[in-house]
């Protein structure tokens, strides 16, 4: 099916833009502006949107990443565990990708494969199922092995969270979008309703410790202090109820989800005990390549880019969108962790170092719309670096 009003792909090489930038210029182009409107650039792709003569310094962090799989015969055999006769057989649950154990699977096409961070019950599983509800969900020991399972067409798909609106950013899954060479194709907002689980037939008045993921534990912080309740730390909600199903002690219990009082065997002591209501978590759709932009809904656009040191470029970058009344919806910093400082030369008083940071930021407009490709034009006029993640469909749904 041809386009005819805004093509989104296409370039033409401009040798000069290739020098210390590979990630925004490679072979082939991912986005792009009317020719016939912005004749004056040669180059339509959204990362190098304006001319310059000037040196570009390229961002150390985002650097192709060779995955160093290792396959292992030993994974392939399950161990031999008695499990207790109160819960379901923890052997029969699908075991996690790990990082260094990555193997091919045989996959018949029926299914989208979906990978997550964590073990079957955990939130970022619902916020796959709630984005592909037939989908086969794939669990991850850790956020960068789901990154490389997409990577390695293992899985078709990656739902890693990116924000709660009680806890904040998870600055983890922000580097590796960096880091890894995969787009954002869509979000999942996913409403969270922690649970009080324990072993059945037990009161929440006999638990004495609790574990969780520490932002759950930090989510209901009021409940359990009500409770008396000693907090442990888990790597992931369904992990530690897991945990209290294998330990099988009384007065150990777990925040988690229902799902997962059900796949572990467990009871639901107490229902939403998050401190507040509205919790919600922010999830991405992460492939291997970007979706063609569109205008019929509304969609999101994700970008990264540095700035020289100096008074006022950060407001500048910012008004790049004010100026044409896009919406910004989210802005994070993250120090660069190759080069965290920069060393500016000042005349009058010798040198100086400045923190040096990248700087994440989502906003309300589609790359189809003119809007968002002159603020990007715009932008490139002073970054130093400037990188599309992904242009996606809102999700409006909670």
């Amino acid at each position: 099916m041809a386009l005819k009003a805004n093509p989104i792909w296409g370039c033409a090489k401009t040798p000069h833009f290739h020098k210390g930038l590979p990630d925004l210029v490679p072979n082939r182009c991912r986005f792009g502006l009317d020719l016939r409107v912005l004749n004056k650039w040669e180059c339509t792709c959204v990362g190098v949107l304006a001319q310059t003569h000037r040196a570009i310094t390229p961002v150390e962090d985002d650097r192709p990443y060779t995955p160093d799989v290792q396959s292992s015969e030993a994974n392939e055999r399950s161990q031999d565990s008695q499990s207790s006769g109160f819960h379901k057989d923890l052997n029969l649950l699908p075991k996690p990708l790990s990082i260094m154990e990555l193997s091919s699977s045989p996959d018949d096409g029926t299914k989208v494969r979906v990978a997550y961070q964590g073990l079957p019950g955990a939130y970022s599983e619902a916020a796959a199922r709630k984005a592909y509800p037939k989908c086969e969900t794939v669990p991850c020991d850790q956020f960068e092995a789901a990154f490389k399972a997409v990577e390695l067409w293992l899985v078709d798909k990656a739902v890693l969270p990116i924000e709660n609106s009680v806890g904040g950013s998870i600055h983890r899954n922000y580097d590796l979008l960096l880091r890894h060479r995969l787009h954002i194709v869509g979000e999942v907002q996913l409403v969270v309703n922690h649970c009080l689980l324990g072993l059945p037939g037990v009161l929440k008045e006999e638990l004495k410790r609790v574990f969780s993921h520490p932002q759950a534990l930090a989510q209901c912080e009021m409940t359990l202090s009500n409770l008396g309740i000693v907090r442990i730390s888990a790597d992931d909600t369904a992990g530690a109820a897991q945990m209290v199903a294998s330990i099988g002690e009384r007065d150990t219990g777990a925040v988690a989800s229902a799902q997962a009082a059900e796949i572990y065997g467990l009871d639901i002591l107490a229902e939403k005990i998050q401190d507040d209501d509205d919790n919600v978590t922010r999830f991405l759709i992460l492939a291997r390549e970007p979706i063609i932009a569109g205008t019929d809904r509304p969609y999101k656009t994700s970008i990264v880019f540095t700035l020289e040191e100096g008074p006022g470029m950060l407001f500048k970058a910012l008004a790049v969108f004010a100026l044409r009344d896009i919406n910004l919806t989210k802005i994070e910093s993250r120090p660069q962790r190759k080069r965290p400082l920069r060393v500016v030369d000042d005349s009058n008083k010798g040198s100086a170092k400045y923190f040096d940071y990248l700087f994440y930021i989502d906003f309300e407009a589609s790359m189809a719309d003119p809007r968002a490709q002159f603020a990007l034009g715009h932008l490139q006029e002073f970054a130093t670096f400037l990188r599309v993640l992904g242009c996606y469909p809102m999700d409006t749904t909670l």
